[in-house]
């Protein structure tokens, strides 16, 4: 099982961070920290998999940014490994030549292809053709979950409203959120 992904640049600043299991905010931290340290100051002469307290440290560096996989101690390595480079080679589809600004602007829909790659901490589908067929990183799918993401919010909000509850909106999802407010 992942534990966590993690998409940091050579400074250190974490671009993408997503916990399949439970850690308080100043465990995170920390946990990011300890992974940043650990695969930058690893010599690229070494594998690229490292153990972390209980678990291993898959990670790869694309450029300026380092993929990082958390995974139980019994899991296979080289899977994982592929697992980065297909996420990598969808999001390079998806964005057309990938870059980390890519995934600082357009965060919310790399999140929504991690979501559709990953599940609950396991691998969903390791083929690229599959990914493909199904249409699992287009941009017209990606605006139409969005899309629907934010017709549920609005059924949501309403709801609560009518029952008397303050909302706040998530930065994300606020102008989708506004856009089918006025659609409808």
């Amino acid at each position: 099982m992942i534990r966590f992904i993690l998409l940091q640049n050579r400074q250190g600043k974490t671009r993408l961070a997503k916990y399949y299991v439970p850690l308080e905010d100043s465990e995170k931290h920390k946990v990011e920290y300890e992974v940043h340290r650990l695969v930058v100051n690893r010599d690229s002469k070494f594998t690229n998999f490292v153990e972390f307290r209980t678990h291993k440290v898959i990670y790869r560096r694309y450029a300026g940014l380092f993929f990082s996989l958390c995974v139980d101690i019994t899991d296979n390595e080289l899977a994982y490994l592929e697992c980065i480079h297909l996420f990598v080679e969808i999001l390079d589809h998806f964005f057309s030549n990938v870059c980390e600004l890519d995934l600082v602007f357009n965060f919310h829909k790399v999140y929504l292809i991690l979501d559709e790659f990953i599940l609950a901490g396991e691998l969903q589908e390791t083929s690229k053709k599959a990914h493909r067929e199904n249409g699992g990183a287009g941009e017209a799918r990606v605006k139409m979950i969005l899309h629907e993401r934010a017709i549920v919010l609005c059924q949501i909000s309403q709801l609560m409203l009518l029952f008397g509850v303050i909302i706040t909106c998530s930065p994300v999802l606020h102008s989708q959120f506004f856009l089918v407010l006025f659609e409808n």
